[in-house]
């Protein structure tokens, strides 16, 4: 399972296509956000911004030039550890995500 897990963190970037998918997925989650907030709602859509930070992490790690392996791989980390804690808020009850 670790060999996998470094092949698929360390492996090459994907490529411009990709990076800017990721980077649009952020700017939606971001407007949502943005729009949770102009209505004044903003308190229930914290994790929102969770998602942008997520997204934008990978969107950078893609972007990157195939010869920087090792900072493609830490930001992949980075993304993964940020969208993991969404999704383990509601279990160990971090009010301040959710």
């Amino acid at each position: 399972m670790v060999p996998y897990i470094s092949e698929v963190l360390f492996n090459e970037p994907q490529g411009r296509p990709m990076a800017l998918f990721q980077f649009g997925v952020s700017l939606t989650f971001l407007c949502l956000f943005v729009y949770a907030w102009s209505v004044g709602d903003a308190g229930e859509t914290r994790w929102l911004l969770f998602m942008v930070v997520g997204t934008a992490l990978s969107g950078i790690a893609e972007s990157l030039p195939e010869a920087q392996l090792r900072a493609v791989g830490v930001l992949r980390s980075a993304a993964v550890l940020v969208l993991l804690c969404v999704v383990a808020a509601p279990f160990f009850n971090l009010e301040f995500i959710i």
